[in-house]
């Protein structure tokens, strides 16, 4: 049943990504992938705040269960750090080294910075309640 539960997630995870991912993508241009930057940093800040809001010193108490169907399911199927390899290899094979320099900078330190944030902010979320 677990294993349904996290396919569930991925499912919602995947669709919310192409939407975002389009969104932005429609809003800004195609000429940097933007819209991946956009949900792999969304979904760093989202997986980080729910670790942290539902962990054992969160303020939540969450079934084990249903926290791998978000981190895995939901967090795994909105993230796409397969598709930022595929777009910064594309960029590379193209002679665009600044943009492909550019992705990987962003997208690895905009995450790790995002995670931190989600974290911390879960973990004041935890002391204010």
């Amino acid at each position: 049943m677990e294993t349904l539960w996290i396919a569930l997630g991925s499912a919602l995870g995947g669709v919310a990504r192409f939407a975002l991912s389009g969104l932005v993508a429609r809003g800004i241009g195609e000429t940097f992938p933007f819209g991946t930057l956009a949900v792999n940093v969304l979904g760093s800040f989202a997986i980080g705040l729910f670790v942290a809001v539902t962990g054992p010193d969160g303020p939540l108490l969450v079934d084990p269960r249903l926290r791998r169907a978000f981190t895995l399911g939901v967090c795994g199927g909105f993230t796409t750090f397969s598709s930022f390899s595929l777009q910064t290899l594309a960029l590379l094979r193209d002679g665009e080294w600044g943009p492909a320099l550019a992705n990987v900078l962003l997208s690895v330190v905009g995450c790790l910075l995002a995670v931190w944030a989600g974290w911390a902010l879960g973990v004041r979320l935890g002391r204010a309640g």
